[in-house]
């Protein structure tokens, strides 16, 4: 029986827009430092998009890729998705807007997908890049079961990063985005994000992945999969640690790591998103001003801070102004 998701101020479309216009605002800083970043926008970051329209990263690209084969599955199937999943990536990595420093994981993937590999075989079975989750929020957003939604959320990431932290920290992703949807709040998500790792620990979804543990040369699928969740406990441990202390108003990578691997991706996003839980456009200019990844790590900010607050939470005119606009809005449009 699917999950009832009670109706909500327009958190798909909120939380869809978020990730993009954080992943525009993170697109600039990616590769600069804290003060380079402060001596260009000011201390409080960029807070306003750039250029018309407001360009992303591939953040956002492979997100829509993940919508869009969500969208037209004719069901939530390992055998309907896959094909789809695999059919949007390949469109992606040629496209010519594929342009914006793509992950290499994902791009080395995509050329064995091209070849036909099956997907266990063609991952890069030991990448945890952040491209795991940086496009996962469309699964959070879906009116499923949390078993379809682990099993989603690890199908999409293990295609191109095949390390059991990048499926942990994916279905983690996903789960925030459904449990802010629900009416969960930003502060609660620590303990809620803890409680469910800690529950799956050992569970290996072999229906959706087959026989990836045997890639990675573990002794078991339990083996396989607790690595990944043990990963993600341990950042989340460091989230609430830092969550007990006073904001500094420095980059919170220092505390969560610089976001270029999945877990640390998510946790840094959700420090940034419950931080500045009343202030949205902050919490994307804290995640675009860090050391680390920051367009992903502002993306995923914006999608938490979204998830919860729908489309008000942002300002009024960029909804018009974001590159792929006409996507965002139909797809945020089909799941509110």
């Amino acid at each position: 029986m699917a999950a009832v998701i009670p109706t909500s101020p327009l958190r798909a479309s909120g939380s869809l827009f978020g990730l993009a216009y954080g992943d525009a605002l993170g697109k600039p800083t990616e590769f600069l430092t804290v003060a380079e970043i402060e001596h260009r926008y000011g201390p409080t970051g960029p807070r306003e998009l750039t250029g018309e329209p407001a360009l992303v990263t591939d953040d956002t690209q492979m997100a829509l890729a993940v919508g869009w084969a969500l969208h037209e599955a004719p069901s939530l199937t390992p055998e309907a998705v896959e094909p789809l999943l695999r059919q949007r990536f390949l469109a992606w990595a040629v496209s010519p807007d594929n342009n914006r420093a793509p992950g290499m994981t994902c791009l080395r993937a995509c050329a064995e997908l091209t070849q036909g590999a099956r997907w266990q075989d063609a991952t890069v079975i030991g990448s945890k890049g952040c491209g795991a989750n940086m496009r996962v929020t469309p699964v959070g957003l879906l009116d499923v079961n949390l078993d379809t939604l682990a099993g989603l959320a690890q199908l999409q990431a293990g295609m191109t990063h095949g390390h059991p932290t990048g499926l942990a920290a994916s279905e983690l992703t996903a789960y925030a985005v459904r449990a802010l949807r629900a009416g969960a709040t930003l502060p609660e998500l620590p303990a809620l994000l803890t409680e469910r790792a800690l529950s799956q620990r050992l569970v290996y979804r072999d229906q959706w992945l087959g026989d990836l543990w045997q890639r990675a040369g573990s002794h078991s699928p339990q083996e396989f999969i607790a690595h990944g969740w043990d990963e993600c406990l341990a950042v989340l441990g460091r989230l609430t640690d830092a969550l007990r202390q006073p904001d500094d108003g420095g980059d919170p990578c220092r505390a969560t790591g610089e976001g270029w691997v999945a877990e640390e991706a998510l946790a840094t996003a959700l420090l940034c998103a419950v931080r500045h839980a009343d202030d949205p456009v902050a919490a994307l200019a804290r995640g675009a001003t860090t050391a680390g990844d920051s367009d992903s790590i502002a993306a995923l900010a914006g999608a938490f801070v979204g998830a919860s607050a729908g489309m008000s939470a942002w300002p009024s005119g960029w909804a018009d102004r974001i590159e792929y606009a006409d996507q965002l809005a139909t797809l945020g449009q089909a799941w509110d």
